[in-house]
């Protein structure tokens, strides 16, 4: 009878209505606020990652290969870079996987390949608050999440076709997953942690474990059972990441190497040498590290003709950095104007959750104690190894340096806030750190004087106003209250934050933010793109393509972003020799005089004149001596006269010298 009963009659009988979900009110036990302001800041962040999106521009380098990956399976599985299958990229293709799904769906646009950093961006934001919260509460979580959004290496990254929102993001799933662990103590909730990780691991490879001491050491401490069974859980844990980690390399490993492309960054063809050797040990040449032993292109052979966006050895060569490879390097104003404008706020935050954790005598399983090693250990890790380690002048990669500062500055500053309510001694504090963090980001912004010339003066001006205000009444004698206080605090605040800020709203402007780069906003050098193929280069595709002959190759060129502009815009099937470097022996010339004998390529492009990089004794030189001495130079009417470089948006003169560098077209097999 009762499963009869109408609405109107089951409220009649005192059951509760179904309730409707609304996204934008607070879920029982966050304050009234949480989810609208939460929400709000989720919107900012949206705004600023897809702003201007439709002006998206390629990144020539990563666009090439999700254009090859969009053309087959076997492309899409090793992240090829021409569509030929012949040569993978430098890296393992996971970071690539959303954008080659996106354009599959949307359709190959620029902006179709930045979109998915852009969702990912957002979903950091909400996955973020979640993590906090859970330990350290609703207003420590609203500020961090606030905080990461304003950050401009996060609004960057939303902006970009690099990996790092996407590693990012999974190493956020990752932490939640390993918080409802320790909570609970259960196995099957650490395993999808390490899962997570070892999926970050198919974004930035051995990058990912660095995260590993903070999970394992959260766990190992804080959950709920007896040590052996911790032990035991953190091992089955390490065993699935090492599992989800190898799964690629384990992969390219068995399928035999005549039914896959090569792999780049690599003399031996080893999917694990590119990881380990080519993307790791290289990394610490600075350490004296050697990783020729690996089956590596080693770090001194890296490329001298570097892509747009990507320095001479973006990869794995030795770092651009003028600061070095140190601690100095993370505080330069390149890294710390992206990422680093609250440092005196964290490292301030790690020492007072330290001495309150210890005047409380915090027991083992306390949750402030877990929240406190998850976002220190992380931080700490990934700041000594970009440290020690070569990133470059790149600063996406302090994305994930991004959320444990977050995080760390929303727990300290309510810390600061509760001691500076009390009255006492210890309310000094707050108006001190905001001082010294504003003197920070003050000297920061002085590093750049072209760029928001008033952004300096404006954050001392308000640090003064804050400061006066919240010392009145002095608060080292009478709890503070009233409207002077939240004045003061919220000026504050507002001194320490309108540098990041404004270096993030900078990306609204197409002056100072490249939609599809790499990851930078603020005050920096645009080296433009290529926008599309030339008329000639058109002539050169259709006479090569008339003129096939059933060849698997239109041409072969002797570097990567001479094939680029062919893959791009038309998805020709372009035969790359040297890989990313120039220094991969492929094709060896057995294998590449195997190809023109079997025909499967008939036409050779090469680069002569002024500005040409020479590679002696490369695998590459002795194909091209071997085609010079060998093949037969096509006349330059034949397709359509001289071809010379493209022009490039936003380059200095934005054209060529008819002395310059030029490619010459070479016919090469049968009747050469």
């Amino acid at each position: 009878m009762n499963g009869n009963m109408s609405p109107s009659m089951a409220l009649a009988a005192g059951s509760p209505a179904p309730r409707r979900w609304r996204p934008w009110r607070s879920t029982p036990g966050e304050p009234a606020y949480a989810r609208p302001l939460l929400l709000l800041i989720a919107a900012v962040a949206a705004v600023l990652f897809t702003w201007d999106l439709d002006r998206s521009d390629y990144h020539i380098f990563y666009a090439t290969a999700v254009r090859s990956m969009t053309q087959s399976p076997l492309a899409f599985l090793f992240g090829s870079f021409d569509p030929g299958n012949s040569i993978t990229l430098d890296k393992l293709p996971g970071f690539l996987w959303p954008q080659a799904i996106s354009a599959f769906v949307f359709g190959f646009h620029p902006w179709a390949l930045v979109l998915p950093q852009a969702i990912e961006g957002v979903l950091c934001v909400f996955v973020l608050y979640k993590v906090v919260r859970r330990w350290a509460g609703d207003v420590p979580a609203l500020l961090a999440a606030a905080i990461f959004t304003l950050t401009p290496v996060t609004v960057g990254l939303g902006r970009s076709i690099v990996e790092d929102s996407l590693f990012t993001l999974l190493l956020l799933l990752a932490a939640e997953a390993v918080q409802r662990s320790v909570e609970q103590a259960r196995l099957q909730i650490l395993l999808p942690a390490a899962a997570y990780v070892g999926l970050a691991f198919q974004t930035k490879m051995l990058e990912a474990w660095a995260v590993l001491p903070a999970l394992g050491l959260t766990y190992l401490v804080a959950a709920p059972i007896s040590l052996r069974r911790r032990t035991a859980h953190v091992a089955l844990a390490g065993l699935v990441t090492v599992g989800v980690s190898a799964s690629w390399i384990l992969i390219a490993a068995l399928i035999p190497t005549s039914q896959r492309p090569y792999i780049d960054g690599t003399t031996n063809n080893s999917a694990l040498s590119m990881v380990v050797g080519y993307n790791f040990l290289n990394r610490f040449g600075s350490l004296g590290v050697d990783a020729s032993t690996t089956g590596s292109v080693i770090a001194d052979q890296q490329r001298v003709d570097p892509a747009p966006g990507r320095t001479a050895d973006a990869t794995t060569g030795s770092s651009t950095s003028h600061m070095g490879d140190s601690v100095a390097k993370m505080v330069s104003p390149g890294i710390a104007s992206q990422t680093g404008w609250l440092y005196p706020l964290a490292l301030l935050s790690i020492g007072l959750s330290l001495l309150t954790l210890i005047r409380r005598r915090a027991s083992r399983t306390d949750r402030h104690l877990a929240h406190l090693l998850l976002w220190g250990v992380w931080l700490a890790t990934y700041f000594l190894v970009f440290s020690v380690g070569s990133v470059t002048g790149h600063t996406y990669y302090m994305g994930v340096v991004a959320v444990p500062l977050a995080a760390l500055i929303g727990t300290g500053f309510m810390i600061c806030w509760k001691a500076y309510k009390a009255g006492g001694r210890r309310a000094w504090v707050l108006p001190a750190a905001l001082a010294v963090n504003a003197a920070w980001c003050a000297l920061l912004a002085l590093c750049y004087p072209r760029f928001l010339p008033w952004l300096a003066p404006m954050t001392l001006g308000l640090c003064v106003i804050g400061v006066v205000l919240m010392c009145v009444p002095r608060p080292g004698r009478t709890a503070p209250r009233g409207a002077a206080m939240a004045i003061g605090m919220a000026t504050g605040m507002a001194s320490v934050l309108v540098g990041p800020a404004a270096w993030s709203v900078s990306a609204l402007d197409a002056r100072y933010s490249e939609t599809g780069g790499m990851g930078r906003v603020g005050p920096t050098s645009h080296q433009g793109r290529p926008q599309g193929l030339t008329p000639r280069q058109r002539s050169l595709l259709a006479y090569v393509t008339a003129h096939r002959a059933g060849a698997k190759y239109l041409f072969a060129v002797e570097r990567w972003n001479d094939a680029s502009p062919y893959i791009l815009y038309a998805a020709a099937s372009i035969l790359p020799m040297g890989g990313y470097t120039g220094q991969v022996p492929f094709p060896t010339l057995s294998q590449f005089s195997g190809l023109v004998a079997s025909g499967q390529v008939r036409y050779v492009l090469l680069r002569v004149g002024r500005g040409v990089a020479d590679r002696p004794g490369s695998t590459t030189a002795q194909v091209t001596s071997w085609v010079r001495a060998r093949c037969t130079l096509v006349p330059e009417p034949a397709y359509g006269g001289p071809l010379f470089p493209s022009r490039r948006v936003g380059a200095v003169g934005g054209g060529h010298s008819a002395a310059g560098p030029k490619w010459v077209l070479h016919r090469c097999g049968p009747g050469a």
